[in-house]
């Protein structure tokens, strides 16, 4: 049985969060659209380069190649110059060759469905659940680098046991946090105060709408213990004769 006071805790970082990106969700070119080709170039560019880099490449890119069947028909040696410059090129690689089975086998749609749009090459559980929530409002979880940061810090995730483990677990609890009917504002919201409040080196903890209840912020949950335990207790002064 869940606890209540879970429950609760889990309510209220989808209220705050929710809120705090409505407010503050940053101004993305591919956010202007719920076009799955779009939605899905955005996220083979986005894997493991920034966000800043990736806005010119992107603009450029659903220029010159629109549509799936336009990128599709497009030589392969056209497609890697499109993609001079961002780097890792297996993601270009890949893009075009998902775009010739999408209008080979899939009509030019993209597939909704879980297991089939994670056939497609260069696709994995990440970016499938990316595009599923954002371009077809499925109520798929994500887990980036910096959704996961979020995630361990808020709930007090272990992050002992192995890499494999840890990412089971926070793959478990971004499952239950991400609400009914509004994964793809989650799904954005978690990644972006990953990105610009809650930072892997310098997190700035006083901006976070999240730091109330947050088990790893300064003076609350785990940090208190932690630096209490590391308080040593002060010795009394010898009594004066």
């Amino acid at each position: 049985m869940r606890c209540p006071d879970s429950d609760r805790r889990m309510r209220a970082f989808q209220r705050r969060l929710l809120a705090w990106y409505r407010a503050n969700g940053r101004r993305l070119p591919w956010r202007r659209t719920r076009d799955p080709y779009r939605i899905l170039v955005s996220e083979i560019m986005l894997q493991q380069t920034q966000v800043e880099r990736v806005k010119a490449f992107y603009r450029r890119f659903v220029r010159r190649y629109p549509t799936f069947e336009q990128l599709a028909a497009a030589d392969e040696p056209a497609v890697r110059e499109s993609w001079d410059g961002l780097g890792y090129y297996a993601r270009a690689r890949n893009l075009h060759r998902t775009a010739q089975l999408v209008v080979q086998e899939h009509g030019g749609a993209l597939p909704d469905d879980a297991d089939a749009i994670r056939r497609l090459p260069g696709i994995g559980r990440y970016t499938a659940g990316a595009v599923l929530s954002i371009a077809f409002g499925k109520d798929e979880p994500i887990l980036d680098t910096n959704a996961a940061r979020v995630l361990a810090r808020f709930f007090g995730v272990p992050t002992n046991g192995g890499k494999t483990r840890v990412q089971k677990r926070l793959w478990a609890l971004a499952a239950r946090v991400t609400p009914a009917g509004h994964a793809a504002d989650f799904n954005q919201a978690i990644m972006d105060l990953g990105a610009t409040i809650c930072r892997a080196h310098v997190a700035a903890c006083a901006e976070c709408p999240l730091r109330r209840q947050c088990r790893s912020a300064p003076g609350t949950g785990r940090t208190a213990r932690r630096k209490a335990s590391r308080r040593r207790p002060r010795r009394s002064a010898p009594a004066r004769a």
